[in-house]
């Protein structure tokens, strides 16, 4: 047995925050570790010491894991745990912890070895009897092997996966995809394997001790998915035959036993629209969607983590589960915008309702360009699947989010769509469905206009009279506001006499009552309440309706602020990772082209060239950091004959 003390945490962000949670509740004093963006990031509060990592990049900071025992040695820890991505999956990584006479809260390296290289688990699973898809080699795929999906040898989180449906497409797809693997994981390997439509995402998360105990506990679905990344996870897994569920715990638990694992893992299997089961890989580490597998089994995972590390036995069997859990990642991102990521200032992060919220930041911090972009996991748990989907949508509806375009209001719609609600999740919905889980509602002119009134209530601190009846310069004349909110321009006209203040030209928005941080409507003859915040130049506005992001919209537009016709501009802050072959002033180019590749949150984005015509202008140039809105290029669009 093994007495721990102190645990470093190999990781960041709101994985770092749970770990640290629990190994609080066990007596543990905890270490953090930090790159110099997250100098002040909640993971670095919530720890009792931090070891700085220099640098800015994972490359240079939490993919140093020679930083990292350094660090665990310097402050006292006798204890690693990795958490998920970055070394949690590095075989060499946690066989160094060892030698360096600490603890490692993982599995034997020699079980990663045989686990963390997908190409070589497959092997594994294929001698044991374990169904596979058959790899296909990319250097002799032809069009009978369409569609394909590529993926990276190590590691997971979608990164370096992409899908291939032109054989013309492949060569840049596994360029790109192996790239953007080794930027992640420092393995730059790739298989390809055929690319299943509409199958599930099923897995079985396993916990094993030292004395030959393997628990199998229970399912997950995970084909919610964007980017091949996890968005909503649940557990069980619904709509499985009990015979299809047991044949996959006992093929979870013989992947477990036939590389003697330890700790917790998950196997992972893609299930096809008739009900065949294939194994797609085993994850040698805590998985991002744990918390749904502890809310059905009322357990904590990190806390069996470290005992089964200091050497106990876990009971012969697990406990019965209970209920339905259901998890969404809730990232900063515009999905309409081809799932941009977003930076900048998280003014507040606030999630109502009986939900256990997950994350790594509080407000006020910063989300920053070199990390993904989740905010926070939120679960929902209770007695049936249908009342845990109900109360997390709740839950995100009526949250407050202000600072970033997020993915709050897909995640409703999604609990919501019909394909869901049902129980028939599958990896293709967001392909099928993003569009019209993206589109304005009916009544979202409405809901955004009554918000633009709302917010033209006086800021904090303005005096009692700018209020009802105050808020115009000549009683007998309509004031006008102007706001813009998600690319569109509202305009505001309203009157007030008699103690009434009301819309010109929606007669059905009624104000009732105002203050600084609340206001009160009546909208078609409901009275609603809606809260306002300003932040800066921004006004946040939160009600049953929905949230809204306004911008005041100046009398007197700055003309710094015009930009020349076909001008490419940053999407996002990043480092410009490739430049088209051949690219310069002069070139031509057609609609759609990708012309740069920009490096962002550990993803790789597109740059495209929004006509046919001519680049008059490239700034960019490979290894370049550039800013939000920086100018990458022009391109002068071709007049038609």
């Amino acid at each position: 047995m093994t007495n721990l003390t102190s645990l470093l945490v190999a990781n960041r962000g709101e994985i770092a925050v749970r770990v640290f949670r629990t190994a609080r509740d066990l007596g543990l004093a905890t270490v953090a570790v930090h790159s110099d963006p997250d100098a002040d990031a909640l993971h670095v509060r919530s720890a009792d010491a931090a070891v700085r990592l220099p640098g800015a990049t994972p490359a240079d900071t939490y993919l140093r894991g020679d930083l990292v025992i350094k660090a665990a040695l310097a402050a006292g820890a006798d204890a690693v745990h990795p958490g998920y991505g970055f070394l949690s999956e590095n075989a060499d990584f946690a066989r160094q912890v060892q030698d360096s006479g600490l603890t490692w809260i993982g599995p034997p390296p020699e079980a990663i070895e045989a686990m963390a290289s997908k190409t070589r688990a497959k092997e594994l699973m294929r001698a044991a009897g374990v169904p596979l898809l058959d790899p296909v080699d990319p250097a002799t795929a032809t069009t009978a092997d369409l569609p394909l999906l590529l993926k990276a040898a190590a590691g997971g989180g979608g990164r370096g996966m992409r899908v291939v449906r032109d054989l013309d497409a492949l060569g840049e797809a596994l360029r790109a995809a192996s790239a953007e693997a080794a930027s992640a994981f420092g393995d730059g390997e790739v298989f390809a394997e055929p690319y299943v439509e509409r199958g599930r995402h099923v897995e079985v998360q396993i916990l094993a001790d030292a004395h030959g105990t393997v628990w199998a506990l229970g399912t997950r679905d995970c084909s919610l998915q964007r980017r091949h990344q996890k968005v909503i996870e649940e557990a069980p897994a619904p709509g499985l035959s009990d015979t299809l569920r047991e044949s996959l715990h006992t093929a979870a638990v013989a992947a477990a036993r036939a590389v003697s694992y330890r700790g917790a893992g998950t196997v992972e299997f893609l299930v096809t629209a008739d009900g065949r089961p294939y194994f797609l890989e085993m994850n040698t580490r805590l998985q991002v969607e744990h918390p749904v597998t502890e809310a059905i089994f009322g357990l904590d995972l990190v806390a069996l983590q470290l005992r089964v590390a200091e050497g106990e036995a876990l009971p012969p069997e697990p406990p019965e589960p209970t209920g339905h859990a259901v998890e969404a990642r809730l990232y900063a991102e515009d999905p309409a915008q081809d799932w941009r990521p977003q930076t900048g200032v998280l003014h507040t992060l606030h999630v109502p309702g009986a939900v256990r919220v997950d994350t790594g930041f509080t407000d006020g911090d910063t989300v920053g360009i070199h990390y993904d972009p989740m905010l926070a996991k939120v679960v929902a748990h209770a007695p049936t699947r249908a009342e845990a989907v109900r109360v997390l949508a709740h839950a995100l509806a009526g949250a407050r989010i202000h600072g970033l375009t997020t993915n709050r209001e897909l995640l409703v719609r999604s609990l919501l769509h019909p394909r869901f609600a049902t129980g028939q999740p599958d990896t293709g919905f967001y392909d099928r469905h993003l569009t019209a889980l993206t589109e304005d509602t009916p009544d979202a002119t409405t809901a955004a206009v009554a918000a633009a009134l709302a917010a033209a209530a006086p800021a904090p601190g303005a005096p009692l009279a700018a209020r009802i009846g105050g808020w115009r310069n000549l009683r007998s004349q309509p004031q006008t506001r102007r706001y813009t909110a998600a690319g569109t321009e509202h305009e505001v006209r309203y009157t007030s006499g008699t103690g009434t203040t009301r819309l010109v030209d929606h007669p059905g928005i009624v104000v009732l009552a105002a203050a600084p941080d609340r206001v009160t409507l009546e909208v078609d003859g409901i009275r609603r309440m809606f809260h306002v915040k300003h932040s800066g130049t921004e006004v946040y506005v939160d009600s049953a309706l929905g949230s809204h992001t306004l911008t005041p919209v100046p009398r007197f537009p700055d003309p710094q602020d015009r930009t020349e016709p076909g001008s490419l501009l940053a999407p996002m802050p990043g480092t410009v990772v490739r430049v088209a072959e051949g690219l310069a002033p002069g070139s031509r180019v057609t609609a759609g082209q990708p012309l740069l590749w920009l490096e962002a949150m550990k993803m790789e984005h597109r740059i495209l060239a929004p006509a046919s015509g001519t680049l008059t202008a490239l700034h960019a140039a490979t290894g370049q950091q550039v800013e939000f809105g920086a100018l990458l290029a022009v391109v002068q669009e071709e007049k038609p004959a």
